[in-house]
């Protein structure tokens, strides 16, 4: 009995200690619940990997559109009536894009960011109604590439958002183990954060 009654105490006594403080800082957290070391590089893989993930899927579906882009002009100067130097003038505009296109470094200047951007809308502008007059493809091919790229165009933002959310997850889990991931040495010494798209907002 007395064993039962001195547990009661005691838990009345830790309960209060153990309140939630909504106020601490996940900074604050994770001092009074330092993590090990193999537990700091195990989660900052898996933030780090899923921020490469969305960088990777957000650079494919743009590759993916300079493809299309490059192929439409390709089947487009097959049909009749076209301007065959404004068809050529496209041609290199779009060959030009991915070699000034920002990389995740570079997108630290926002201003990179908004050139690479117009310049592709650019071509977009011109290129699309070149290709479907009037929204009217000339063949089935060339109605396909323009709705692949249309569709690319209008998940731009989808998958850059998804990318600063990735990102900001790791930057902040870098900010608050910083310390302990330099102690692991190696790729995890002396790491930055990530560049967000949301700087050009």
């Amino acid at each position: 009995m007395k064993a039962v009654l001195f547990a009661s105490l005691l838990t009345l006594a830790v309960l209060p200690m153990c309140k939630p403080d909504t106020a601490k800082t996940a900074t604050d957290a994770a001092a009074r619940n330092p993590a090990s070391p193999a537990e700091v590089r195990a989660q900052f893989d898996i933030l780090r990997d899923s921020a490469d993930a969305n960088w990777h899927r957000m650079q494919a579906s743009d590759d993916q559109k300079l493809t299309d882009m490059r192929g439409l002009l390709q089947d487009r100067k097959q049909q009749p009536g076209l301007d065959a130097a404004q068809v050529r003038t496209l041609a290199q505009a779009t060959a030009r894009l991915k070699a000034v296109r920002y990389n995740r470094q570079s997108m630290a200047s926002s201003a990179l960011i908004d050139q690479y951007d117009a310049a592709q809308d650019s071509v977009l502008h011109t290129l699309t109604p070149l290709a479907a007059p009037a929204g009217n493809a000339p063949t089935e091919h060339i109605r396909d590439y323009v709705e692949h790229i249309q569709l690319a165009d209008a998940s731009v933002v989808s998958y850059r958002a998804h990318y600063d959310a990735a990102a900001k997850a790791y930057n902040n889990y870098l900010q608050v183990h910083q310390q302990e991931l330099n102690k692991l040495g190696g790729k995890y010494a002396n790491l930055q954060p990530l560049p967000l798209f949301e700087l050009s907002r």
